[in-house]
């Protein structure tokens, strides 16, 4: 039988993959930049590796416990990734001025959560066949609604990027508004699991 850790795991990997953009599009963009500017850029990544990695360990450390433990870790990790979040929209207006690099950071952090959903998607699909066919059927159709949620996510993130110029703060609040969904999407395929364990 599939873990019960695995949909908290879900929840964590999706911030893992988000964290790894930021630090790809800042390491990017820091190399454009002159010394001194560079210098506190490279300061800020490294203040936000330390971050990500120790939300890494801490998610690796959960990774084999019940759902009792991953309640409560999950609130330490929250707490930490509001953190790396926090810190991570200080620093990019400094780091990526430019609108045509905030759409490119925009839009590898919109990719880092396509690539979560659909894994949720595939994770539960493939846990879906430990079921007999009843059970089954009514996990694999969680899963498709999880994708047809990530696709209509999917579709204003790109019309938000197609739409060009807006702020950081316009972006960040479509990122934060699909993350959302995700989570609710990811809880919901959980509560589905837990009817079709229990059952």
């Amino acid at each position: 039988m599939a873990s019960q850790a695995h949909f908290y795991l879900n929840w964590a990997k999706e911030r893992i993959d988000e964290m790894d953009a930021v630090l790809e599009t800042f390491e990017g963009k820091a190399t454009q930049l002159t010394a001194d500017a560079r210098a506190v850029a490279d300061k800020a990544v490294a203040d936000l590796r330390a971050k990500r990695d120790a939300f890494f360990n801490d998610m690796k450390k959960q990774a084999e416990e019940g759902e009792a433990a991953w309640t409560q870790a999950k609130q330490q990790l929250e707490s930490q990734w509001n953190g790396f979040q926090g810190e991570a929209n200080k620093h990019f207006e400094k780091l990526v001025q430019q609108a045509n690099q905030q759409r490119s950071a925009f839009e590898q952090i919109a990719a880092a959560q396509m690539k979560a959903w659909q894994e949720a998607a595939e994770n539960m699909q493939a846990a879906s066949a430990e079921f007999a066919a009843d059970r089954r059927a009514k996990l694999e159709a969680t899963a498709e609604q999880m994708k047809t949620e990530a696709s209509a996510a999917q579709a204003k993130l790109q019309e938000l990027a197609k739409a060009g110029a807006a702020s950081w703060n316009v972006w960040s609040a479509a990122l934060t508004e699909s993350r959302a969904a995700f989570d609710r999407a990811n809880q919901a395929a959980w509560d589905q699991f837990k009817r079709a364990s229990a059952a």
